[in-house]
C-alpha cells in the first residue's frame, strides 16, 4: 500500500493559487452582470426599412446595451425576411425608471448596402447569441 504525502500545510497556499484563477467579472469573466432583455418591437415602415424598440434594465442595463440589443433584433429580422445585410440608419435612447430603451430603425437588403454602418445579419446574430442577448 503506497501513502501520500501530508499536504495540509500546503493547503492554504494552493487555495490561494486557485482562488487567482477564478474571475472576478467584468469584461473577461463569466460572472458579468448582463442586463434584463424586457423584449423588442418590429414596426416595417417600408419595404426595405425597419424600426425596432428594444428595451434593457437591471444592473447590466445601460445606452450601449440598449442600442445593442435593437442591432441584435434588426439583424435577425433581416434573416427572417430572407435579406442578408442591415445598415444602420438612426437610434435615439432614453432612460426613465431604471428601463433604457432604444428607438432604432435599419434598412434591411439582400446585397451589401452603402454606407459605414452595415451590417451582415448571420455575422451579427452569431455574435449576439456568442454575447448571450437574445435576437428574438
Amino acid at each position: 500500500m503506497q501513502t501520500l504525502p501530508n499536504i495540509a500545510p500546503l493547503a492554504p497556499g494552493l487555495l490561494a493559487g486557485l482562488a487567482a484563477c477564478t474571475p472576478t467579472g467584468g469584461a473577461q469573466g463569466d460572472s458579468a452582470v448582463k442586463p434584463v432583455y424586457r423584449g423588442t418591437e418590429t414596426r416595417l415602415l417600408d419595404s426595405d426599412l425597419v424600426e425596432i424598440r428594444a428595451r434593457v434594465s437591471g444592473e447590466g442595463a445601460s445606452e450601449k446595451a440598449a442600442t445593442d440589443y435593437a442591432q441584435c433584433a434588426a439583424a435577425q429580422y433581416a434573416l427572417v425576411r430572407g435579406y442578408g445585410f442591415a445598415r444602420h440608419v438612426r437610434t435615439n435612447v432614453t432612460e426613465e425608471g431604471g428601463i433604457w430603451r432604444a428607438d432604432a430603425v435599419y434598412t434591411i437588403s439582400p446585397a451589401l448596402p452603402q454606407g459605414l454602418k452595415t451590417i451582415d445579419a448571420e455575422v451579427t446574430v452569431a455574435d449576439c447569441k456568442d454575447r448571450g442577448i437574445p435576437t428574438v
